[in-house]
């Protein structure tokens, strides 16, 4: 018999490991109840550490999911984006932790294979030693040594780099809500950058570009168009934490039909991501009020 308690303990480390490894946020928890299920199984008097132990089994069913989730995303219809996640602030965060969870870092954190992926979130977000990652991944400590070494070099190349001010991040997402709401083209052309980036991730199932959208004017036209369609007119946009950053999230009625995340650069939106795929809106429910 194991103790329910120490797993409910290190639950939300468990969660944040695996969301962080698949960006998903529906994999996340099944990985979380998978781990649950083989705690319950086994032996605690063997465990001597339930944590070491427990992110090593999140950890490596992280692996195998991410290995079969590339073959699936080869065939996903339009951009892949990770899913949205509803967030609280937390000033005692470090910035590491923090800026692990943002959408541009989760994009990044794409482009590493699953084992670099795993061996950077475990030392740089969540501070394992080199020895002891060994011990999660099965490795020798000099593989992993390497593999750190290429993985933070291959992150700080493609690093986003944004404007970090909050406040400079909020009055734009600000700016960009109302001129969708109103419909004003003018002032969507004064925030974006000439060269802006639009990624709209629809999985095939809604309306989203099929491929990212670049320049000033095609992305402002392409956005108000979205937004005077009758299914987003008809929607309650709003702004929320998501990820850690100030963001748009849709609703219809208590139902998330989207979520819009823009990058500032020199005062200019120079990135937007949108995610509407309803398969991947689960983490922008909101809280049960009566829970």
């Amino acid at each position: 018999m194991v103790d329910s308690a120490v797993f409910t303990r290190h639950r939300r480390l468990l969660f944040d490991v695996a969301y962080r490894m698949t960006g998903s946020v529906a994999d996340a928890e099944d990985l979380v109840q998978e781990a649950w299920l083989r705690w319950s199984a086994t032996d605690e008097s063997t465990v001597a550490n339930p944590r070491a132990y427990l992110v090593r089994t999140v950890t490596n069913l992280s692996l195998n999911q991410l290995t079969s989730a590339r073959a699936r995303r080869e065939a996903y219809v339009g951009p892949w984006l990770p899913e949205p996640l509803l967030t609280q602030p937390d000033s005692s965060q470090e910035a590491e932790m923090a800026e692990s969870i943002s959408m541009a870092m989760l994009v990044v954190l794409e482009t590493l294979t699953p084992v670099e992926r795993a061996v950077f979130l475990l030392h740089e977000v969540f501070g394992y030693a080199h020895g002891e990652i060994a011990d999660i991944l099965g490795k020798s400590e000099v593989a992993v040594r390497q593999t750190a070494t290429r993985a933070r070099a291959h992150v700080a190349a493609r690093r986003p780099r944004f404007d970090t001010d909050d406040r400079v991040r909020v009055e734009a997402t600000d700016r960009f809500r109302a001129a969708c709401a109103g419909g004003d083209l003018n002032a969507m052309m004064e925030l974006l950058a000439p060269d802006v980036v639009l990624w709209s991730d629809g999985g095939g199932i809604v309306t989203a570009a099929r491929r990212p959208l670049v320049g000033a004017d095609h992305v402002a036209r392409w956005m108000l168009g979205v937004m005077r369609k009758p299914e987003s007119a008809a929607a309650e946009f709003g702004p929320a934490l998501v990820n850690g950053e100030p963001a748009i999230v849709g609703y219809y009625g208590d139902q998330p039909v989207g979520t819009i995340h823009v990058e500032v650069a020199d005062g200019k939106i120079t990135e937007v991501r949108m995610v509407v795929n309803p398969e991947k809106l689960a983490g922008l429910r909101r809280p049960d009020p009566r829970s």
